[in-house]
């Protein structure tokens, strides 16, 4: 399922009502009494997990997610909006003063264009879209896109699609580097064709980039999947991390909805010292601005760990 089509189902996704809640809340005129109080993590809503409080427009989302305490955003589809829209958008996050997280790298690897493959008209591709990369960066001012290598090329030996895979993001870590972007790969577990799976895999294959353009996106959801392990599984690969989202297994909700100790997570990681980005990648478990005050109040359960 791509990004957009999964954020789309998950935010119209029905579950769990507010419970044992200390948000206040109000929902005169769509809005929420809230004190604004930033979370000791940078959490990154992205468009539409707020539209029912704050309405369709993603600069007055980006509005209410301040006012409510987020200090940062992510958006997969950055590169697809028109280049006007990426400024206001990084205007506004300027003036905010909240960080740009995550956009996917256009084209940056997928089951019909595959990395591991080898195939010359697939870097072409990817290359392409990390020089689009660098534009969309200086619009939005974001840092991070994402990379996903694609699916195995099963004809091949594991050792040689490895190779291939590097050569090409050495390629792209050339084209970002001097700009100050870096792409962070992120191992899935949408489906056991696609090649990248693991933290321990994608920890060799930064390693072997050796670029500050390459590092790893640690998404807790999948990893939960594909790995367990989790806060065991992040100290041996942190070195070669970036970015973090978030999603609870099962269902892909918000914290608090699942199996995941989100609050020993999010404790670890801020005594590691991570100031970036955590990006909530996830549908959302109950619906209209029940469910999005539910979601304030699961990250503000799951941040009470000081």
């Amino acid at each position: 399922m791509k990004r957009n089509e999964f954020l789309q189902k998950g935010l119209l996704a029905t579950g769990a009502l507010i419970t044992g809640s200390s948000l206040s809340a109000s929902t005169k005129a769509g809005t929420m009494t809230a004190d604004g109080k930033p979370f000791n993590l940078n959490y990154g809503p992205h468009d539409g997990q707020f539209k029912n409080l704050a309405g369709n427009s993603f600069l007055d989302q980006i509005q209410f997610m301040y006012d409510q305490g987020f200090r940062g955003i992510e958006d997969n589809g950055m590169s697809g909006r028109p280049p006007a829209e990426q400024e206001k958008i990084g205007n506004l996050l300027s003036k905010l003063g909240m960080a740009m997280g995550v956009f996917v790298l256009d084209k940056g690897g997928n089951g019909a264009n595959t990395l591991a493959a080898g195939k010359q008209a697939h870097v072409d591709i990817f290359l392409k879209g990390c020089q689009q990369a660098v534009e969309v960066s200086k619009r939005c001012g974001g840092k991070l896109t994402t990379v996903v290598p694609g699916d195995f090329s099963r004809n091949l030996s594991i050792e040689i699609q490895t190779a291939n895979v590097i050569e090409a993001l050495r390629r792209g870590a050339e084209i970002l580097e001097p700009h100050g972007i870096t792409m962070v790969l992120e191992p899935l577990s949408d489906t056991p064709d696609l090649f990248l799976r693991t933290s321990n895999q994608t920890y060799l294959i930064c390693k072997a980039v050796n670029s500050p353009s390459c590092k790893i996106l640690y998404d807790i959801y999948h990893m939960q999947r594909n790995e367990g392990d989790l806060i065991a599984n992040i100290e041996r690969t942190w070195s070669e991390i970036a970015y973090f989202q978030v999603g609870d297994n099962p269902g892909r909700n918000e914290p608090t909805t699942g199996e995941i100790n989100y609050k020993n997570i999010f404790k670890y990681l801020h005594q590691k010292g991570y100031k970036g980005v955590v990006g909530m990648e996830h549908g959302i478990s109950g619906k209209g601005k029940t469910g999005e005050e539910r979601l304030i109040a699961a990250y503000r359960e799951a941040d009470a760990f000081m």
